[in-house]
């Protein structure tokens, strides 16, 4: 059995690392890459395609042009193969694949 003399000699150090730990665990989580965002418009809805080291990776699609006439989603190629799956989602990641160049 561990004795309190003993606990109070690590204790404080691993509060210490918990708390250094957990403060840099939202930096972790946040992708540092930003990607390019170019949006067009065709009266009916509002396509915004997202590249990253010039590889489109996501499409986001606003249907009625951003008028509430449908659900906004992605097209997400997520391996880079070229096959665009949808995602109805309010974001998606940046792949992988993309960031490799």
């Amino acid at each position: 059995m561990t004795s309190w003399p003993r606990m109070k000699l690590w204790l404080p150090a691993l509060l210490t690392a918990l708390l250094v730990g957990g403060v840099s665990l939202p930096a972790l989580a946040q992708s540092a890459v930003q990607p390019s965002i170019t949006s067009h418009h065709d009266g009916q809805r509002t396509i915004d395609e997202y590249r990253v080291n010039g590889k489109l990776y996501a499409i986001r699609i606003v249907p009625g042009g951003g008028n509430d006439k449908g659900a906004i989603y992605f097209l997400y190629d997520d391996n880079g193969d070229g096959d665009f799956k949808r995602v109805d989602a309010p974001s998606v990641p940046v792949p992988d694949w993309v960031q490799n160049d």
